[in-house]
């Protein structure tokens, strides 16, 4: 069965890169999904995706997050990586990696605070 698992800092500084990885296990990242994404879910508030890296290394985002956001995979570790310029305290929530058959990290707690 395939597994997610991110890692990531916890805290980050006001106008930092946010920078986290999410890895994948049970499975190839070039053929168990097409699609890998991340999801972010701040305190309180609904779920809001930001991205996704398809097979052939192209990239989706959220016109909310385009500009800030990137997203690249790693196939020899079978991992993808997402990375978030310029955090504010309003980046701050829980981030989630997921593939498109429902399989889902089960999260990193990320606080942007000085």
């Amino acid at each position: 069965q395939v597994q997610l698992q991110e890692s990531g800092p916890g805290l980050v500084k006001p106008s930092q890169t946010l920078s986290l990885t999410c890895t994948v296990s049970g499975g190839s990242i070039t053929t168990n999904s097409y699609y890998w994404s991340w999801i972010r879910q701040p305190p309180g508030k609904g779920l809001e995706w930001m991205g996704a890296i398809a097979n052939g290394d192209r990239t989706y985002y959220s016109p909310s997050q385009r500009g800030r956001t990137s997203i690249s995979r790693d196939t020899s570790k079978n991992q993808f990586t997402l990375q978030l310029s310029s955090v504010t305290p309003e980046d701050t929530g829980g981030y989630y990696c997921a593939d498109e058959g429902g399989h889902w990290g089960q999260g990193t707690q990320v606080t942007v605070s000085s």
